[in-house]
């Protein structure tokens, strides 16, 4: 700022600004983020009839509804049954907010268009709206009202609150800011309220304000200075309306439960006195711009003979007619025919008038008013100054013409060169200054020789050193030039070094040894001796350093070691350089220029040092701008490293992660989840999450979330959650979802962590299952060995009895059920004989499983024969050969062949199947056309003792006992099932050469 840099009034007026700032910016939170009262939409009036429609806005309930401009409104009812009598239009607001956002209402209403006097309707408010939160003028005005505020400060700090109608001019864009940005939400208390008044007083004040202004711009009126109420006069329509509304919109506080404050509001509605002073406002903002907008009209076009005046009007006037003129032609044009009010219509309305305070702001720094005067009295004295000397010179060399030709010329050849005299003499004084700009030229390049060019060039390799961001290459070309222009043999650049004691170090040198030593008050010496002339000379620094010196010495004369280093310091600087020029920027001596003698040993002359000074300036930067750029490459390296470090960690761990916005957006994953999920980066990245996964995941992630969904403030886990991949693959997954914060510890969304735990479950499950098996065939053997003993008895006595009674006995048919059941009993006997033993290794031998599905399929085939069952084989080319028991696995798929055949009851299909997968694995499949398993026993099938056939047809033990087979065979065992469309179980075992590595290892 210009002068003083801040005055009281200033001061003040910033005060305000950062109030009225504040203030706004919580209009702006509170109108996004607060919740707005309902609306019906309809601006309703208070006639002497009654209470009528003025104004519908499209879209909203009541327009919905049908509700028209002119309707008479009769009643409301909240229930549809009952209708209340509407007395005020205060009452209508009172059964929205009872009704809330989004409720229903029904309205009562005449329609007095309508000629006949059936004219009463009922009109139903579906899902009452609220007003909406922002629309295309609201958000146009604001941004007019931070150009006004931003032109105000502008023009204040660049031209200094001292300069004439500078703070006139902030104070008229002050009050533009607050009338253009506060706008109430329609809530009509605290934050609302006291916007709703600031909002009418600033389009009060900002009338009077704004006439003031245009009655003294530009030429300093004095018409309103004495006396002083005239001035004051202008402010008073402005108060009494800014009274009213404050007393209206206040007066309910004071007393709200007494009997004159309900007078007064029945009053207030009746007569629509809120209205009444809202218009009485909006009539004077027009009155008083049109006055201020025609004194400025007025002024421009009286003032024809003050080109400057015009001049600075001009700006004003063209730049508010261009803002004024879209409003007027669309205006006009509406009256003709119909034109939407869209977001075009309220662009071209409202945002050219953000040129009124640009052509203003414009106006008033361009032509600054306090320097018209030297302004006019140069321009004069030079256009004076110029006639004056070309009239001499025409009246001389008329007179000579005279004295040359007589008088036998005539009047018109006598005027003619006259004319031509004075002309010539007007351009050699017009050309003097530019000769004498020639003349000095060719006196420097006499002098200088060859170093004129390297010297006028000098400042300009100055101004560009700053776009320069590596500090090498600017040190080299900086010391090379100042060496070569100014024929110095020594050059040194001195850079700040917080971390040395002496502040700085030296960056770049030509010619200085390599003992130069940096004196410790470096920093101080330079700025305590530069401070007078921008220049430290060597002579400077001697009478410095016998000042110290002396101050150092004690009473006796004698040194106390300390002066000795220093001196010894300073005569190294003086011997090796002689002048140092502090290279500052903002305060700041970011580097010093050390300078020597001329190479014939000259000093540096007076020219040298005033380019010096100059060139300084723009070093500094240039360094200053070096420094900050190795700092932030620096940073970014850092960040760089940091970054990869930090992706390196996340590509890098088990599970799968995804970052999210606070609309549950996908912004970031890694290569894991890629792989788990099946997705690409581009397949995933910027969809929701609940895209991306199917719905009953997406359904279980959304209940982990809750209300706050992505909101969160704490971490939220779940475990075994069930989904599938792009594939189709089941994969069962554990879920954390944590808050995902930014640097500022500002929430930005959340990161889901998933983990794959499929292949840990089943393997889980598997450990269980052999667990239970081998704790059941403990049990079971115990149980077989102790029952088998009886058993054996009870058979061989009913087989002596069989053959002590002939057949025809009746008891010999009973001893013949109980030899059957015996039998049965130690075939289950047998079975949980079988179910506990374990292999033998020894018995282990190379297998071909084609061969042996086929003996097994020899060996039932009479069963199958009988069951009407197809068998269809579907056996790899290759024999696939296991190593195991023969026997063993005969015995799995005889147990699996059957249970096949059981399952059809009315015969079917068996398909037998062999395949090599992953050329490590053999793979064999039993399937069937049955009715399936039921899903929820799909689990217990190998379980002991359970099985889905009738009573006395199976013991539930076979599955369970060809499950320890597999599992023995190191091989797995699966099934897959479909009520109504059969059964598959699936067998895989290493191939013979892998199972017998792993056997021989183990």
């Amino acid at each position: 700022m210009k002068g003083k840099v801040l005055t009281s009034w200033s001061l003040v007026w910033l005060l305000a600004t950062v109030m009225f700032v504040v203030g706004g910016a919580l209009n702006l939170s509170q109108r996004a983020f607060h919740a707005l009262p309902p609306t019906d939409g309809v601006t309703w009036t208070q006639k002497a009839s009654g209470i009528y429609a003025a104004k519908v806005l499209p879209g909203l309930a009541a327009s919905r509804a049908g509700i028209a401009v002119g309707d008479r409104l009769i009643g409301i009812s909240l229930d549809e049954k009952q209708f209340d009598e509407v007395v005020l239009p205060a009452d209508v607001q009172m059964y929205l907010e009872t009704a809330g956002v989004d409720g229903n209402l029904t309205y009562f209403y005449q329609r007095p268009s309508y000629s006949f006097s059936d004219n009463f309707y009922y009109a139903d408010l579906k899902h009452i709206d609220t007003m909406p939160r922002w629309t295309a003028s609201i958000i146009f005005l604001t941004f007019v009202g931070i150009i006004w505020l931003g032109v105000g400060i502008f023009v204040l700090f660049k031209q200094g609150s001292r300069s004439p109608f500078v703070l006139h001019f902030a104070t008229v864009s002050l009050a533009a800011f607050v009338f253009h940005v506060y706008k109430p939400i329609g809530l009509g208390e605290d934050l609302d309220l006291a916007v709703s008044l600031l909002d009418d007083f600033a389009f009060a004040f900002f009338v009077p304000f704004f006439l003031h202004f245009c009655l003294r711009y530009p030429v300093r009126s004095e018409v309103f200075d004495e006396p002083r109420w005239k001035t004051y006069a202008l402010y008073v329509p402005a108060g009494l309306i800014s009274l009213g509304i404050f007393a209206l919109s206040l007066i309910y506080y004071f007393a709200p439960k007494s009997n004159f404050i309900a007078n007064v509001a029945n009053f207030t509605d009746k007569f629509d006195l809120f209205g009444i002073f809202y218009q009485a406002n909006f009539y004077h903002f027009v009155i008083g711009i049109s006055l201020g907008a025609g004194v400025l009209l007025w002024r421009f076009f009286k003032n024809k003979q003050q080109p400057l005046v015009r001049q600075r009007i001009k700006w004003a006037m063209w730049g508010t007619i261009t803002a004024v003129l879209p409003i007027l032609i669309f205006q006009i044009a509406r009256w003709f025919f119909y034109l939407p009010e869209d977001n075009f219509s309220t662009a071209i309305t409202t945002l050219p008038l953000a040129l009124i305070p640009l052509s203003f702001g414009h106006s008033v720094v361009r032509y600054r008013l306090m320097d018209v005067d030297i302004v006019v009295r140069r321009a004069l004295v030079y256009a004076m100054t110029t006639l004056a000397i070309a009239m001499m010179i025409g009246a001389v060399a008329l007179g000579l013409v005279f004295l040359a030709v007589g008088s036998n010329l005539s009047t018109t050849e006598i005027t003619l060169r006259a004319l031509i005299a004075i002309i010539a003499m007007a351009a050699i004084v017009l050309l003097s200054e530019p000769l004498k700009k020639f003349l000095q030229e060719r006196a420097d390049r006499f002098f200088y020789g060859e170093r004129y060019d390297l010297r006028n060039g000098l400042l300009d390799f100055g101004r560009t050193i700053s776009a320069t961001t590596a500090l090498e290459p600017l040190l080299n070309a900086l010391t090379e030039r100042l060496r070569q222009v100014l024929d110095v043999e020594k050059v040194a650049i001195f850079i700040e070094n917080e971390n040395a004691p002496e502040g700085y170090r030296i960056a770049k040198s030509i010619g200085i040894s390599e003992n130069y030593k940096i004196p410790n008050d470096f920093r101080q010496m330079i700025r305590q001796k530069s401070a007078a002339n921008g220049i430290v000379r060597a002579d400077e620094l001697e009478l410095l350093e016998a000042e110290d010196n002396h101050e150092n010495h004690n009473g006796n004369g004698n040194g106390n070691g300390k002066g000795k280093m220093f001196g010894l310091g300073k005569k190294i600087t003086r011997q090796e350089l002689h002048y140092f020029v502090p290279c500052v920027v903002r305060g700041k001596m970011v580097a010093v220029i050390g300078l020597g003698r001329a190479s014939d040993g000259s000093l540096l002359s007076s020219e040298d040092l005033e380019i010096l000074q100059t060139v300084s300036g723009y070093v500094a930067v240039a360094v200053e701008n070096s420094l900050l750029y190795q700092e932030q490459e620096k940073r970014a390296e850092e960040l760089a490293l940091l970054k990869e470090f930090n992706e390196s960690i996340v590509e890098s761990v088990n599970v799968g992660l995804l970052a999210v916005d606070e609309d549950g957006r996908i912004t970031r994953c890694n290569s894991t989840f890629e792989a788990m999920m099946d997705l690409s980066r581009e397949q995933t990245i910027g969809k929701l999450v609940e895209d991306v996964f199917d719905e009953d995941f997406a359904l279980n992630l959304e209940n982990i979330l809750g209300k706050s969904r992505w909101h969160l403030t704490e971490i939220r886990n779940a475990y075994k959650l069930f989904t599938t991949n792009a594939q189709g693959k089941s994969l069962i997954i554990n879920v954390a979802v944590a808050p995902l914060r930014s640097v500022t510890n500002n929430q930005t969304g959340a990161i889901i962590v998933l983990e794959n735990v499929t292949s840990r479950i089943k393997l889980e499950e598997t450990l269980q299952q052999s667990e239970k098996l081998s704790s059941i065939g403990l049990l079971a053997a115990g149980v077989a060995h102790e029952v088998n003993t009886p058993l054996t008895g009870v058979s061989s006595y009913t087989q002596m009895l069989l053959g002590m009674i002939p057949e025809t006995d009746p008891k010999h048919a009973l001893l013949q059920k109980v030899q059957k059941q015996t039998d049965r009993a130690s075939n289950i006997v047998g079975n949980l004989l079988n179910f506990s033993r374990t292999g033998n290794a020894a018995e282990f031998t190379e297998i071909n499983v084609n061969k042996l599905l086929d003996d097994t399929l020899q060996l039932l085939e009479p069963q199958m024969r009988k069951s009407r069952v197809e068998i269809v084989k579907n056996y790899a080319d290759i024999p696939p050969k296991v190593f195991g028991n023969a026997g063993k696995l005969q015995q799995v798929f005889t147990n699996l062949i059957i249970n096949a055949r059981d399952a059809m009851i009315g015969g079917g299909i068996i398909t037998l199947t062999t395949s090599f997968e992953n050329e490590d694995e053999i793979v064999i499949e039993v399937s069937d056309t049955g009715s399936g398993i039921e899903p929820e026993n799909l689990n217990k099938i190998y379980d002991p003792f359970f099985t889905t056939k009738d009573v006395g047809n199976g013991t539930g033990l076979g599955l369970a006992v060809s499950y320890g087979i597999v599992q023995e065979h190191a091989g797995t065992i699966e099934a897959a099932s479909e009520l109504g469309f059969g059964t598959t179980f699936r067998l895989v075992f290493p191939i013979a050469q892998k199972q017998q590595r792993q056997r021989a290892v183990s």
